[in-house]
């Protein structure tokens, strides 16, 4: 008989591991703690990793509807604008991996993957619950809310992100430790194309590297938008669990200073900032921090990551069709040998991309020497350097 399995957190990997699981029959109930399921943010790239794992949940058709397909990746400088390094995207990646490399707004993957989980109907959507305890026994689970509802089942996937209350029933001494704040900000706008001067409007991801920052733009939407982002090593402001904060151009041009005139242009060109404080957790160090028993943690809640490979939604879209796969059509006597198996499939790979993209920060935030050299790396290797095989075909 399928498991009765409780997802808490409504966000893209709840709700991809909602869709993977409930594709084999199992029961999932999924608990969001906001009024309404929805999600915050602006775009995502997605590797051909992931779109890979999006076509096998039956979405394929969908993606499609609502992504850009980039043509390249480009990197910059940021002073200069002149060029480092490019790789083709489009067929390339769709030839050399089997699925596209694509860019999408959170919001309409988060819609996608909503109405693919209530076309699912095997469970129940809940709203406004906020988990404040968890309680395990061997052979179920019970989470209760804030506001003194309570639910069973006979397993729970955390999905919960960076600040997990769930995290804590793994029997680790990390479970319990906060988040570490990277002291670096991230400032994210969104712009109409048709609203841009031609010159500002693209259809690829552009990359511009500077000393202790750089600057992403791709399209969103078809490619009706641009999205933007700039990640500067500077000072948090406001609450660092606030991943919304209201910004501005002047306070991003006060953390960052001025760059070239190419991306200055860019900027000045998006109507509106928002911003949020990285933060992460060091990499995985064994299976124990992913899944204890019946409780299994996804995403954020077990690998947060800085956002210096792109894969922090990736790797939680990963871990659903890892986690589905490993309990099969198990019922719920599986469910702890089926836990600990995706624990031991996935955390060192996620561990990697952790370490990996600590170390990119590194490399793109670069100053002296370790700029130059980083600069004439990628005139020479090019594209050999910016295509991630060990990433896109895992």
């Amino acid at each position: 008989m399928p498991a009765h399995i409780l997802v808490v957190g409504g966000g893209i990997g709840g709700l991809a591991t909602a869709l993977a699981l409930s594709r084999g029959h199992h029961r999932v109930d999924v608990f969001e703690q906001a009024a309404a399921f929805g999600e915050i943010g602006a775009g995502i790239q997605i590797g051909p990793n992931v779109t890979r794992r999006l076509h096998q949940l039956g979405l394929a058709e969908g993606l499609e509807a609502i992504a850009a397909c980039p043509e390249a990746l480009v990197v910059r400088s940021a002073g200069s604008g002149s060029e480092l390094a490019r790789l083709p995207l489009g067929d390339a990646m769709r030839q050399r991996y089997g699925a596209p490399y694509l860019c999408v707004h959170r919001a309409d993957l988060h819609s996608l993957l909503l109405e693919a989980v209530r076309a699912q109907g095997t469970g129940t959507l809940v709203t406004d619950a906020r988990i404040a305890q968890v309680e395990t026994s061997d052979d179920l689970v019970c989470v209760s809310s804030s506001g003194a509802r309570a639910w069973e089942g006979e397993a729970l996937v955390c999905a919960d992100g960076l600040w997990s209350v769930a995290r804590q029933q793994l029997e680790v001494p990390s479970a319990a430790e906060p988040p570490r704040i990277t002291g670096h900000t991230a400032w994210r706008g969104l712009a109409a194309q048709a609203a841009l001067p031609q010159a500002l409007r693209r259809q690829r991801v552009d990359v511009w590297l500077g000393p202790r920052l750089h600057v992403v733009a791709y399209p969103v939407r078809g490619g009706d938008w641009l999205n933007v982002v700039v990640i500067a090593e500077s000072a948090p402001a406001g609450d660092a669990r606030d991943w919304d904060q209201a910004s501005s151009l002047d306070a991003l041009q006060k953390a960052t200073g001025r760059s070239g005139s190419g991306v200055q242009a860019l900027l000045e060109a998006v109507p509106g900032w928002r911003a949020w404080t990285l933060s992460d957790r060091p990499p995985l160090a064994s299976a124990a921090e992913m899944a204890h028993g019946r409780v299994a943690l996804v995403g954020d809640a077990a690998h947060p990551m800085v956002p210096y490979l792109a894969q922090g939604a990736g790797m939680a879209i990963e871990d659903a069709t890892a986690l589905a796969e490993a309990l099969g059509k198990g019922g719920a006597a599986e469910v702890p040998a089926a836990f600990a198996h995706y624990a031991e499939a996935r955390w060192q790979r996620n561990a990697l991309v952790q370490a990996r993209a600590r170390r990119n920060g590194r490399v793109f935030h670069a100053t002296g020497a370790a700029r130059l050299g980083r600069d004439l790396a990628m005139r020479t290797l090019g594209a050999r350097l910016l295509d991630q095989r060990w990433l896109y075909g895992g």
